[in-house]
């Protein structure tokens, strides 16, 4: 599913050479959910940024799905992103106008899918992480913990082959965020959907199979666990 190999990313501040990762290599098998977890600084987000092909690397391979992403163009890379991924983030990043529905669907108007289509495809998602009764809501009349659950479902909503979920749980309280962490749970072991989840708090990478522990840009370990 997705294979990472000697994958280097360095800046120029000015004059100076940062080197945000040194030499990554790794393999996430279909149907994994890992999480990529360190302090701040130690690369991790640059890492969730190159998978998720925003950023393209300085050197090294990146393999999603049987594709070599990694020096893509941007038309390529965006087409990459709609195709095979779903994005949750730490502030849910919905429009403040748009009802939960609306907020579901707008990935799927990018990409062209005719309207009856796309309500249904929509609808279906919010279905799955409960919130089938809030489709007219809009975000400021919802909790933290609903607004994650909606931009869980517009990932989902675009039928992606990987979830990368970047601090999901960043803004929310401890049984919210346990709330969010069972829901990516059961996506990955009903619909066998891959999840990786960045975050720098070891009680949510609790709830991976895996953990790939980044320091100063490099993978320091990589082990196996039994989830939350």
């Amino acid at each position: 599913m997705i294979t990472i190999e000697n994958l280097t990313k360095t800046y120029l501040m000015g004059d100076v050479q940062v080197h945000a990762l040194n030499g990554v290599s790794f393999h996430i098998n279909k149907g994994e959910f890992v999480a990529i977890m360190g302090p701040s600084g130690s690369g991790k987000s640059t890492l969730m940024n190159l998978l998720g092909c925003l950023d393209t690397p300085t050197s090294g391979t990146y393999t999603l799905d049987g594709h070599e992403v990694s020096q893509l163009d941007d038309v390529e890379l965006s087409a990459v992103r709609a195709e095979k991924l779903g994005f949750v983030f730490q502030q849910y990043n919905l429009l403040p106008r748009q009802t939960a529905l609306r907020n579901v669907e707008l990935p799927l108007i990018y990409r062209g899918v005719s309207g009856g289509e796309r309500h249904r495809r929509a609808k279906a998602a919010l279905q799955v992480v409960g919130m089938g009764e809030r489709i007219e809501h809009r975000p400021n009349e919802l909790s933290g913990g609903q607004q994650q659950r909606v931009a869980i479902a517009r990932a989902l909503s675009g039928s992606p082959s990987v979830i990368l979920a970047d601090e999901p749980t960043g803004a929310l309280d401890t049984k919210t965020s346990a709330e969010i962490l069972n829901i990516l749970q059961r996506l990955n072991r009903e619909q066998g959907l891959t999840v990786v989840l960045v975050t720098h708090e070891h009680d949510i990478a609790a709830y991976a199979e895996r953990v790939l522990a980044m320091r100063d840009g490099e993978l320091v370990s990589d082990d196996k666990q039994t989830p939350r």
